[in-house]
């Protein structure tokens, strides 16, 4: 498989007066287009900043972000923005849904934001909330909806542009053992059907068992890649 993402010496400095905290100090891997990988380190690692700039979030201070072939690094704001929506979706720890608007209309936000045409909107966006199982749940308010639930519909707008690259942030860290295996099998089914690059940030090391790939940070550098089998998720079934 050819490389969706390719980072070369990748530094992120933040200065503050007389402080100066290097938070990615020379990252350089590859992630191939199809993989499922999990980001690993504790607070303060660099993990979030990673995701940041892969997610297109930030820039970084130097080095090189290559995004399906096309240099990321010194890209401006609005192609920054372009990225995020066109190419990648993301899910947070807290679900991040409007609070007074249906499931549906959640969904539908990306494609909003797209230019997508109102019935092209409600097409796809009823079928990203059956391909996580929530068919019938479209006009359901997030309040009427578990913690599981909501995360779907989080799963369901991540997926409604048809991105290349998923980012998840602890997406399974508000949930219960079985809304987390819920949710990882919808990630393993998705990916393994439709062939998306997932990148999963977690401190969990039951979660990133469920991952081909573990990369694990400390102190803005890499400290350990490693492939495995990974662990089938069952939904309903507790970790």
């Amino acid at each position: 498989m050819a490389a969706l993402i390719e980072v070369r010496d990748l530094w992120k400095v933040y200065e503050q007066g007389d402080l100066r905290v290097e938070a990615l100090r020379g990252v350089t891997l590859e992630i191939e287009a199809g993989e499922s990988v999990a980001v690993m380190g504790a607070s303060g690692s660099g993990k979030s900043t990673f995701m940041n700039v892969l997610g297109c979030l930030d820039r970084p201070t130097s080095g090189s972000f290559r995004l399906g072939g096309r240099e990321i690094a010194n890209a401006s704001a609005d192609e920054r923005a372009e990225l995020r929506c066109r190419e990648i979706g993301f899910v947070f720890q807290s679900f991040n849904l409007i609070p007074r608007t249906s499931a549906l209309e959640n969904v539908e936000l990306p494609l909003v934001y797209a230019g997508v045409a109102a019935a092209e909107q409600a097409t796809r966006a009823n079928e990203a909330l059956r391909a996580v199982g929530l068919a019938g749940r479209e006009q359901h308010l997030p309040n009427q909806l578990s913690g599981g639930q909501q995360q779907r519909v989080a799963i369901a707008r991540a997926l409604v542009n048809q991105p290349r690259l998923i980012l998840a942030d602890e997406p399974t860290g508000n949930l219960d053992t079985r809304s987390s295996m819920e949710i990882l099998e919808i990630f393993q089914r998705l990916q393994r059907e439709s062939g998306l690059t997932l990148i999963v940030v977690t401190h969990e090391p039951d979660i990133a068992a469920h991952f081909a790939r573990v990369i694990t940070f400390r102190d803005g550098e890499v400290i350990s890649d490693t492939r495995q089998t990974p662990r089938v998720a069952v939904a309903g079934v507790r970790a």
